[in-house]
């Protein structure tokens, strides 16, 4: 959800309860909330309360760049989708063999993840319903890209991308 001009939010809990105001003004009928761990996750459960909407994680790992770990070449999520930026792809030179070994490795780390938050639970449904996807904050755009395909996959009626900060280039991407 854009906003214009810079704004400073107290934490993400604030960052959540502004953006469920703006939300809950849409009247979107029965939503759910699918939260990136871990930043999204006090931002989406502030949403998640003011529109009264179950809350679930989305658990999406980013791949770093060779010898830079910060920087997203692209992200996978659990059930293996992978959402690559080919331009950052090629200029960092990764090659698919790096790729490979990276997307193995979030897997294994989603794995574990998905045993240590989840505990066998299963995951929300989101066929034929809104899914809101929060996150604290983009920078790439790589990991909120995947969980939206993932979602779109698992046949969201309609998807929603919710963030209290993102450059404007990545929102337009």
């Amino acid at each position: 959800m854009a906003r214009s001009g810079p704004t400073r939010f107290a934490n993400r809990a604030e960052a959540g309860w502004l953006l469920a105001a703006r939300l809950k003004a849409l009247g979107l009928p029965d939503p759910m909330v699918f939260a990136l761990p871990r930043g999204g996750v006090p931002v989406a459960a502030e949403i998640a309360t003011a529109l009264g909407a179950p809350l679930d994680l989305v658990l999406v790992r980013k791949l770093g760049a060779p010898g830079e770990p910060e920087l997203g070449i692209g992200a996978v999520v659990d059930g293996g989708e992978t959402v690559l930026n080919e331009d950052i792809v090629a200029a960092t030179g990764a090659s698919a063999e790096f790729i490979a070994a990276a997307r193995g490795r979030e897997l294994a780390e989603i794995e574990r993840r998905r045993d240590r938050y989840l505990a066998g639970r299963a995951p929300l449904d989101p066929k034929g319903r809104i899914a809101i996807v929060v996150d604290d904050g983009l920078a790439t755009g790589a990991t909120a890209r995947a969980a939206l395909h993932a979602l779109r996959r698992r046949g969201a009626a309609r998807l929603i991308l919710a963030v209290p900060v993102a450059p404007p280039e990545t929102l337009a991407a």
